[in-house]
């Protein structure tokens, strides 16, 4: 039986694991990877839920949680990444099936935001969701203007990596 905090958190990562896939996808380079960190996430975020205090949306604690797990891990990477045992936890969220057999253009642009550095990297991809400049704001601890000026630089960046 579950109770009603876990219940809760189930019902907002299945609402919102889309977040989770994306960060994976920018930072893995194959399935495996992707399921692992994926997991990683969703086991840091069961952790850390008991801690949100609902000062902010769901989705844009949910994004920096994965965000920072995905950094930790990925400046991490030279050694071997110990994830916690999925076991240990009960509770198993249905996942959407994740296509990774994107078109074309859609594998382009993955690629040229995979050679941004990593704050560029999470600016992009919540730019991409349409989330408004004070929710990136939040989500990445930089003020509302450095948001904007750093999105037109990466414009141009990603511009002169399309485009060379």
């Amino acid at each position: 039986m579950r109770t009603p905090l876990e219940k809760k958190f189930i019902d907002l990562l299945e609402k919102h694991q889309n977040i989770a896939h994306k960060i994976c996808r920018m930072y893995t380079y194959d399935a495996d990877s992707h399921k692992d960190l994926f997991q990683e996430i969703t086991v840091q975020l069961w952790k850390a839920y008991p801690k949100f205090r609902e000062e902010s949306k769901f989705s844009t604690w949910m994004y920096r949680v994965a965000f920072n797990t995905a950094i930790t891990l990925y400046r991490k990477k030279k050694r071997r990444v110990q994830t916690s045992p999925w076991e240990d936890y009960d509770f198993k969220i249905s996942s959407e099936g994740y296509d990774s057999t994107l078109d074309d253009n859609l594998k382009l642009m993955y690629a040229a935001i995979k050679e941004l550095n990593d704050i560029d990297k999470a600016l992009v991809l919540l730019y991409l969701e349409d989330k408004p400049y004070t929710e990136i704001s939040e989500a990445l601890g930089i003020s509302e203007v450095n948001a904007r000026v750093k999105m037109n630089r990466v414009k141009t960046k990603l511009k002169n990596i399309l485009n060379p």
